[in-house]
């Protein structure tokens, strides 16, 4: 049903991507996006980064920032009409009552209504509509999943008849707290990206959640995460939060995404063995240490910190993809962490004082035999 994937959500670090087979790629992406930075000088990285950062600042407009959030508008142009349109009338729109897939993409809809007639829908598409408010949806009890990314929806209300919901994205709207999911107990699948978010709350009921998405808000604080404990994938990039903490309770945990915040130091990840991807890229860190315990680490990323040496990975020996782009490394035998990952295929060093060597990719070649990728570029045998 959500088969596209909207530009906008590649722009930063953190990924939410609208398919739900494609979703759990999420973190690769947000690897692709890292990798296509190769072309760009670090200067240029830097200014980008800045203005990811501005997307959630308080400061400014509010009618111009959801512009802006909402893709109507670039930062600081002149608004486009394609929001200030008057919204159709649900009555235009022809509903099909055996329908199970609805979908109800960019139609300009502004409230929903009318809805009564889909009974037998399982999947409700309402993304990059006009919609203010969340309500008239008590007749479709039946609901599996609902899309309302991309709207002008403030407040998470009016969804307790949803039980059998297990999926819902309210991303791209202009949420400024998690409220009103107390009777979606069945709720696997959590996407809130991209909107005022300040605090991670009110989650305690969703026991079953296997996924959460919180990129692109403004949380400070890793918390209130402790009833989780069926989640596999948490995605934060682009928050202002500063310390690796409380995540004690999610075993379960295989993808954690922590990119473009103010984290200093690698910590607070001893309980989470199950873990597998870790996504750490444009923050302030400037040591490799407190993975002791990750030991089924298949892709460690730590691209764009301050890291000097490579250091306490040797025991990582399940690494596939080690992004160590943009830092300070100099030394070539720090490569000798990597010697016991005999499955690691993808290296990404470029823009260390390293590649300044003429030998540069032939060193790493000699140094890590099995790899099959330096940066952006395949070997050719």
């Amino acid at each position: 049903m959500f088969a596209s994937i909207d530009p906008r959500t590649v722009s930063a670090p953190s990924v939410s991507l609208r398919s739900t087979a494609l979703r759990g790629l999420a973190a690769r992406l947000s690897g692709v996006f890292t990798r296509n930075m190769a072309s760009l000088s670090v200067g240029e990285l830097q200014e980008m980064e800045v203005d990811r950062r501005g997307e959630s600042e308080e400061s400014g407009d509010d009618e111009a920032r959801r512009r802006s959030i909402n893709g109507d508008m670039e930062p600081n142009q002149p608004s486009t009409t394609s929001k200030e349109e008057s919204p159709v009338d649900m009555d235009t729109i022809t509903l099909d009552p055996e329908e199970e897939d609805v979908d109800l993409v960019h139609c300009r809809i502004g409230k929903i209504e009318g809805l009564e007639v889909l009974q037998k829908a399982k999947t409700l598409s309402l993304r990059q509509n006009l919609i203010k408010n969340i309500e008239n949806l008590d007749s479709l009890s039946s609901l599996r999943e609902l899309d309302l990314y991309d709207n002008q929806i403030r407040k998470l209300e009016n969804l307790h008849c949803l039980t059998e919901l297990e999926q819902l994205d309210v991303s791209f709207n202009v949420l400024r707290k998690v409220e009103g999911l107390e009777q979606l107990t069945r709720l696997k699948k959590l996407f809130l990206l991209h909107n005022k978010i300040s605090n991670i709350s009110n989650l305690d009921h969703l026991t079953v959640l296997e996924m959460l998405e919180l990129g692109s808000n403004r949380i400070r604080v890793i918390e209130n995460l402790d009833a989780m404990t069926s989640l596999q994938s948490l995605f934060l990039g682009t928050n202002k939060i500063t310390k690796l903490q409380n995540l004690d309770a999610l075993h379960n945990l295989a993808v954690l995404s922590i990119q473009s915040n103010r984290i200093t130091k690698i910590e607070g990840l001893q309980n989470l063995v199950n873990l597998r991807e870790l996504y750490l890229s444009h923050n302030g860190i400037e040591v490799i240490e407190g993975l002791e315990n990750n030991k089924k680490l298949t892709t460690l990323d730590i691209a764009a910190n301050k890291v000097k040496k490579i250091e306490n990975i040797s025991h990582l020996t399940e690494l596939q993809e080690f992004w160590m782009n943009d830092n300070l490394i100099d030394n070539w035998s720090d490569l000798d962490e990597l010697k016991n990952a005999k499955s690691l295929e993808t290296v990404y060093l470029e823009r260390n004082p390293l590649q300044k060597d003429p030998q540069y990719r032939r060193k790493i070649m000699l140094a890590l035999p099995s790899v099959r990728q330096i940066d952006a570029t395949f070997i050719r045998f």
